[in-house]
C-alpha cells in the first residue's frame, strides 16, 4: 500500500576516458531510467555532487547515484555549511539564446567548453544539466527551448534507446514544440562496446569537436 520505504543510495562510477574497456565504461543512466521506483541522480560539479547526496541519504527510496569517473579528480567550490540540493532541480549551467543544449556528467564541462569557444563568434549557447534525471525538470527544459527554438542534447552513453530520445519525445509533445526552427539533433556515443585502446575509445564517445560541429550545423540549417 505504498508504505514499505527502501532508504538506500547506490554510488556507482560510470562513463569511459580511463582506459578500462567495456566492462567497466558503460554510462547506464538510461537503463536505470527506465526501472520504476528508482531515482538517477548524475552529478556533473563537485558543488552538486555534495548537495545531491545529501539529498539521497534522507531520501526514503533508492537512489542510484551515477559518478563519472573523469570527475573525481575535479575540483570547485563546495560551501563548508550544510546544504543540500532538491531532486528535480535543473541547474542552468550557461544561459544563451540561440541554441540548448541537454547534458549531463562529463558532457557538461565538454559543452561548456565549446560554448566558451563559440562566444566569439556570437552564436549563444544555453546549457542545461539536468543533475536528477529521474526525477526530471522537463518544465526547465521546456522553457529553455521555447526560448531558443533549437535543441541539441548530448550525452556519452550509445544512441540506440539513449536518454536523448525521451528528451525529445517531451519537447515534441509539449509547448516548445511550436517554436522550434529547426530538427532537434542528439549527439551520443557510438553503438559499440567502448574500446580498451585509448584512441579508439576518445572516438567511440562524444568529444569537443564533435559538439561544435553540430552545434554549426544546427545554426547553419544543415539538416
Amino acid at each position: 500500500g505504498g508504505k514499505a520505504t527502501v532508504p538506500m543510495v547506490i554510488r556507482m562510477p560510470s562513463g569511459s576516458g580511463t582506459g578500462a574497456a567495456a566492462q567497466h565504461s558503460q554510462s547506464l543512466e538510461t537503463l536505470l531510467m527506465h526501472l520504476p521506483g528508482l531515482k538517477v541522480v548524475t552529478p556533473s560539479t563537485p558543488y552538486d555532487a555534495k548537495g545531491l547526496l545529501k539529498t539521497a541519504i534522507h531520501d526514503n527510496n533508492p537512489v542510484c547515484f551515477v559518478e563519472h569517473k573523469l570527475l573525481y579528480k575535479m575540483k570547485g567550490e563546495v560551501p563548508e555549511e550544510d546544504y543540500s540540493i532538491p531532486f528535480g532541480v535543473a541547474d542552468i549551467k550557461r544561459a544563451g539564446k540561440d541554441l540548448t543544449i541537454v547534458t549531463n556528467g562529463v558532457m557538461v564541462h565538454k559543452s561548456l567548453a565549446v560554448a566558451k569557444k563559440l562566444e566569439s563568434e556570437g552564436i549563444d549557447v544555453e546549457i542545461i544539466d539536468p543533475r536528477t534525471m529521474v526525477p526530471l525538470d522537463s518544465e526547465t527544459i521546456i522553457n529553455s527551448v521555447t526560448k531558443t527554438g533549437k535543441l541539441l542534447v548530448v550525452h556519452e552513453a550509445c544512441e540506440t534507446a539513449g536518454w536523448a530520445g525521451e528528451i525529445m519525445a517531451l519537447i515534441s509533445s509539449s509547448r516548445a514544440f511550436d517554436y522550434l526552427d529547426a530538427p532537434m539533433r542528439r549527439l551520443a556515443g557510438k553503438n559499440v562496446p567502448i574500446p580498451y585502446n585509448r584512441v579508439l575509445e576518445k572516438a567511440a564517445v562524444p568529444q569537443e569537436d564533435d559538439i561544435e560541429r553540430e552545434i554549426r550545423a544546427i545554426i547553419r540549417g544543415d539538416y
